[in-house]
């Protein structure tokens, strides 16, 4: 199923998110979570785009067809292009295909840290034209109720939003943020802005210290997704 059908059938969706394990780690190690996940009852869960975004030993892939054949819960696979072909994202894609996920999280991924940008794309609504034109995937955006770190106002992050929407992104998970009124406000701005599909809350807990500082540090992150 289309996680935009989900939106439209549902007053409330809700999901989780989980990590593949690194490339030398087994998937066994995330077992005992999913079992545990699944019995709250999420609508998805979606799974991050692992090994730094390489398709090498990537198990993205693998870990949203293990849970969709097994438990019964659809899938959302993070795919990244930043480091990326048009060649290599085509081959994810029907890789993806043939173990039948059908809804991916489009998202152009970190900029490399001398600021080189080793493949094709630029931005991620060059890889959701390409998804699109390919068809067949549910495809889900990223935005960004605090405002991007890349751009320095916010009127530019919601012109790169509005690209996504435009190229074919049917609905949006949010990065994190401090204060619930600042997601309000963000979806004041959207909806005056013509930027009509779902906007899903992106949460973490706050359980430690170490998990606000990873927190705080992902919010600063020069990530653009």
């Amino acid at each position: 199923m289309k996680i935009s059908q989900l939106f439209k059938s549902k007053n409330v969706v809700f999901s989780f998110e989980v990590f593949p394990p690194k490339p030398v780690s087994p998937l066994d190690t995330v077992y005992d979570t999913l079992k545990e996940l699944k019995d709250l009852k999420p609508d998805f869960i979606s799974v991050t785009y692992g090994a730094g975004g390489s398709i090498k030993d990537n198990k993205t892939c693998e870990l949203s067809s293990f849970i969709k054949d097994n438990y019964g819960i659809e899938t959302l696979a993070h795919l990244t292009c930043i480091n990326s072909t048009r060649e290599n994202i085509e081959l994810i894609l029907k890789d993806l295909r043939n173990k039948g996920i059908e809804n991916i999280l489009a998202l152009r991924g970190d900029v490399p840290k001398d600021g080189r940008i080793i493949g094709e794309y630029n931005s991620a609504y060059e890889l959701i034209n390409q998804i699109k034109t390919i068809g067949g995937f549910g495809i889900g955006a990223a935005c960004y109720p605090e405002g991007h770190v890349e751009h320095k106002d916010t009127y530019g992050d919601i012109l790169e939003l509005k690209r996504k929407v435009e190229k074919g992104a049917e609905h949006l998970i949010s990065q994190l943020f401090f204060d619930n009124n600042i997601f309000y406000n963000f979806l004041e701005t959207t909806e005056k802005e013509n930027i009509n599909i779902p906007i899903q809350a992106g949460i973490m807990p706050v359980v430690n210290n170490e998990s606000l500082n990873s927190i705080i540090s992902s919010l600063n992150k020069n990530i653009a997704i």
